[in-house]
């Protein structure tokens, strides 16, 4: 595929999951981003005859998690305050059965104990990236297994895992841009952030310059568009430009930082809240964005003054502050 979308949306023509066997690959993508963050892996797998893929972030030990959902098409499966892993797939609803295989592996790597202290969580959220590729190819359970699989300490980011056929700004198909998966990890001093993205939305990708990096391309003249500039011109028309149905950003966020759950809620807010600036418009009725929260526990910092702030920590806002410049990266990433 070229970096622009072919006109055209999905149909049963080139076939579903049980019409082929499928074997899982795992493409290297454009680049790889390694980080120091122990007990956290990451993996990926696709369907190279969708294109379509999921991305699992591993935490063997677990970690309790908050979730923060937005825009009017949210698909996810479990959503629970404590996970071992998290899914994000491609294939709309169908490929929320990735995170079953995940469930599933994680089940068979315990020696099928099944106790309610063994019980291995999984929460998952789906992009929906059908309306790029001519069949209706899914991540399954399969899928989401081999991306458990090849877990490492490393990101593959590019066009790999769910964010093979992802996309951005579908105003107009003929302007449309591929994105992809994007992460970044920052570190300061023994605080750890890591995100892993998957950018598919109705927006465009932006710069800290407000240069649109990705969306809205004019093949003709070399230069992007901000949404607006559509919506502007059409409602002085009285009408609307033909906006895309089928979109959603879905989110990893983690951190080693120990966080009750007040404060990871909270942090998981202002994390999405900040990804408006790397992607506008961002969170429409047209998007389904899903961020997960996740604290390992780990470090402690020091407990806000009683006198000053009363009941309210600051430690949601700095490690938040922190983690939104890291997620602004990791949208860049997924946009390159």
């Amino acid at each position: 595929m070229t970096d622009r979308l072919a006109p055209y949306f999905a149909s049963s023509a080139g076939g579903t999951n049980c019409d082929l066997s499928l074997v899982p690959v795992h493409g290297e993508g454009r680049d790889r981003l390694e980080y120091d963050f122990a007990g956290v892996f990451v993996g990926s797998a696709e369907y190279a005859e969708g294109p379509t893929g999921a991305t699992v972030i591993s935490v063997p030990k677990g970690a309790r998690t908050a979730v923060d959902a937005r825009g009017g098409a949210v698909g996810q499966i479990g959503s629970y305050p404590f996970n071992h892993a998290i899914c994000l797939a491609g294939g709309s609803v169908y490929g929320l059965a990735a995170a079953t295989g995940v469930s599933h592996a994680l089940l068979e790597e315990g020696a099928g104990r099944a106790s309610f202290a063994d019980l291995k969580l999984v929460s998952g959220a789906i992009i929906y990236d059908l309306a790029v590729r001519d069949n209706a190819i899914y991540p399954d359970a399969q899928l989401g297994r081999a991306a458990l699989e090849n877990a490492e300490p490393a990101v593959r980011i590019g066009r790999v895992g769910a964010g093979a056929t992802a996309s951005a700004g579908k105003i107009d198909y003929a302007r449309t841009e591929f994105t992809g998966q994007g992460a970044a990890f920052r570190q300061v001093g023994d605080v750890k952030v890591l995100v892993v993205t998957v950018v598919n939305p109705v927006g465009v990708i932006v710069d800290r310059d407000g240069t649109i990096v990705r969306g809205d391309y004019d093949a003709e003249t070399g230069t992007r568009r901000h949404p607006n500039v559509h919506y502007e011109a059409a409602i002085a028309e009285g009408r609307l430009p033909d906006t895309t149905a089928g979109n959603t950003t879905v989110t990893a966020v983690v951190t080693n930082v120990a966080l009750d759950d007040v404060e990871l809620n909270q942090l998981a807010k202002q994390v999405h809240s900040s990804m408006h600036r790397g992607i506008q418009p961002f969170h429409t009725s047209l998007d389904g964005d899903t961020l997960f929260a996740l604290s390992t526990d780990e470090v402690r910092l020091p407990v806000s003054p009683a006198t000053k702030h009363g009941r309210l920590s600051l430690n949601a806002t700095a490690i938040g502050t922190l983690a939104s410049e890291t997620a602004w990266d990791a949208i860049l990433e997924a946009g390159r």
